[in-house]
C-alpha cells in the first residue's frame, strides 16, 4: 500500500541541517575554526530521526521496524563496508610511504598548473570504467592529498576536483548504478542516454579543467625522492583492478594486503604488529560517516514510509500537468530528481524514486525516453556531489581530514554541470525529439 502524501514527513531532515547548520555557523562565528565539529552529524540527527518516528507512529507505522531496515538496507550496509576498507587502506598505505612513493613518482614530471586537471582526469576515467563514484573517492582520494601536501595546493581544491571526476563516471558510465536506475525507469537504451548525456557533460568537464589549470598555476612542487617506488605499487594494482571492474569490497581488500605486505619488505621497521594496529586506526577514523550514514538510512525509510517523498512527487507533477512544453516538463523532472536526492541523500535511490512521475511527465510533454533519463541522472548526481551530508563527500572528507562543508563549494565539476544542463534545457532553438524511437519503447 502506497503511503499518504505529507510534507509533515520531511520536516525531520529539516530538524537535522537547522541543528547541524545553525550549531555549526554559531561556533564558526564566534571564531572557532572547527565550528563545524563541535555538534558531530551522527548526534545531531538522532533528534530528526525521533522526530520521524513519532511522525511514523501517529501515522499507524511501527517505527522501529521501519527504522532498523532502512539501517539495514543492503546499499547502506555495503556504503558502511567500503567505508572501513577504505579508511584501513587509506591510513596503512600512507604509514608503510605508499602514497609518498606515488607522489615521488608523478609529481617532478607535472607541470603545477597541471596537476589538478591531472587528478581530474584520472578520477574521470577511473569512474567511467567502473561505475561508482564511491570506489573512485577511496582509490584517489589518498593520492590526491598526497599531491596536495607535497605541491603546497589546498587540499580541499584537490579532493574537490577528485569527486568531480568521480561524479562525471558515475552520472555517464554505463556500468553505473544511476545510469541503469535511468534508463529502466524511462524506458531508454543505455546508448541513447549516453549520448545525449555526453553532450552537457563533456563541456562541463573541459571546462572545468581549464578552471583548474589557472587554479594550480602557482603552486610550489617539492617532490619526496627518498621513497622507494615499489610501495607505488599497491596503488597501481588497485587502480588497475577497479578499471577492470572488479568488485570495489574486493578492490580495497587486495590493495589493503598488498599494503602492509610491501610494507613488511620495504617500509622502515614496519611489523605486523603495526599493521594490524593501523588497520584499526584506519577503521577509528570512518565511525562518525559510519554512524551518519546509517542513520540516514534509517531517517530516509522513516520519512518515505510516512509519505514525504509521495508528497514531494505530488507536488512537482502538479505543476508539470499545469504546464505545457518542452522546458516546463524537463525543468520539473530536473526539480522532482534534485529534491528526491537532497531527501534521500542516494542518487540511485532518489531515481528509483521519482522514475514513475519523471516518466510520466516526459510522455505528457513530449520529451524522449533517453532526454529524460539523462535529465533524471544528471541532477540526481549533481546535488549527491555537493550535499554535505551525502555518502561521497563524507568518505572524502574522512580520507582527507577536511570538512565536507568546505568541500561542497570546491567540486566545480558539480556546479558547472548544473549550469551546463539549465542552459542546455533552457536553449531554444535545440530540435527536441517528441517521438519515442522503436528501439526506445522496447526498452
Amino acid at each position: 500500500m502506497s503511503p499518504r502524501p505529507s510534507a509533515v514527513a520531511l520536516t525531520p531532515l529539516l530538524l537535522f541541517l537547522a541543528l547541524f547548520f545553525g550549531a555549526g555557523l554559531y561556533f564558526t562565528s564566534l571564531g572557532d575554526e572547527m565550528g563545524f565539529y563541535q555538534l558531530r552529524a551522527p548526534v545531531a540527527i538522532l533528534p530528526a530521526v525521533a522526530l520521524a518516528a513519532w511522525i511514523a507512529w501517529r501515522q499507524g507505522l511501527k517505527p522501529g521496524e521501519t527504522l532498523l531496515q532502512g539501517m539495514g538496507d543492503p546499499n547502506i550496509v555495503l556504503m558502511c563496508l567500503i567505508f572501513l576498507l577504505a579508511g584501513a587502506f587509506a591510513y596503512v598505505s600512507k604509514a608503510v610511504g605508499a602514497v609518498d612513493a606515488v607522489v615521488s613518482l608523478g609529481i617532478g614530471a607535472l607541470h603545477p598548473s597541471l596537476l589538478l586537471p591531472g587528478l581530474f582526469l584520472i578520477a574521470c576515467l577511473v569512474s567511467l570504467a567502473i561505475g561508482t563514484s564511491m570506489g573512485t573517492i577511496a582509490a584517489v582520494v589518498p593520492i590526491a592529498v598526497g599531491v596536495a601536501d607535497a605541491s603546497g595546493l589546498d587540499r580541499a581544491l584537490v579532493v574537490g576536483a577528485v569527486i568531480g571526476g568521480a561524479m562525471f563516471g558515475d552520472n555517464l558510465s554505463m556500468i553505473s548504478d544511476t545510469t541503469i536506475a535511468a534508463t529502466r525507469t524511462q524506458g531508454a537504451r543505455m546508448r541513447d542516454k549516453f549520448r545525449e548525456n555526453f553532450k552537457i557533460a563533456l563541456p562541463a568537464a573541459l571546462a572545468t579543467m581549464v578552471l583548474l589549470g589557472f587554479a594550480g598555476d602557482s603552486a610550489p612542487v617539492e617532490a619526496e625522492a627518498h621513497a622507494s617506488a615499489w610501495l607505488a605499487l599497491p596503488y597501481l594494482v588497485v587502480l588497475v583492478l577497479a578499471l577492470a571492474g572488479l568488485d570495489v569490497l574486493l578492490v580495497l581488500g587486495i590493495g589493503l594486503v598488498l599494503a602492509g605486505a610491501f610494507g613488511f619488505v620495504f617500509g622502515d621497521g614496519y611489523d605486523a604488529v603495526q599493521y594490524v594496529g593501523d588497520i584499526w586506526i584506519g577503521f577509528e577514523g570512518m565511525v562518525e560517516i559510519l554512524l551518519l550514514s546509517l542513520l540516514i538510512g534509517g531517517l530516509g525509510a522513516l520519512m518515505k514510509a510516512s509519505g514525504g517523498l509521495a508528497w514531494l512527487a505530488q507536488l512537482i507533477a502538479r505543476f508539470a500537468r499545469g504546464h505545457t512544453g518542452r522546458r516546463s516538463g524537463e525543468f520539473s523532472i530536473a526539480a522532482l530528481s534534485t529534491t528526491a536526492d537532497v531527501f534521500t541523500a542516494n542518487n540511485t535511490v532518489a531515481i528509483l524514486v521519482s522514475g514513475g512521475v519523471a516518466k510520466d511527465i516526459a510522455e505528457r510533454h513530449g520529451i524522449s525516453p533517453h532526454r529524460a533519463a539523462s535529465v533524471l541522472d544528471i541532477f540526481a548526481c549533481v546535488p549527491q556531489g555537493l550535499l554535505p551530508y551525502g555518502a561521497q563527500l563524507l568518505l572524502a572528507a574522512s580520507l582527507a581530514s577536511v570538512s565536507p562543508f568546505m568541500l561542497a563549494g570546491k567540486v566545480w565539476y558539480c556546479w558547472l554541470l548544473a549550469l551546463v544542463a539549465i542552459g542546455f534545457m533552457a536553449w531554444p532553438s535545440r530540435v527536441v525529439e517528441t517521438q519515442v524511437s522503436a528501439g526506445e519503447a522496447q526498452a
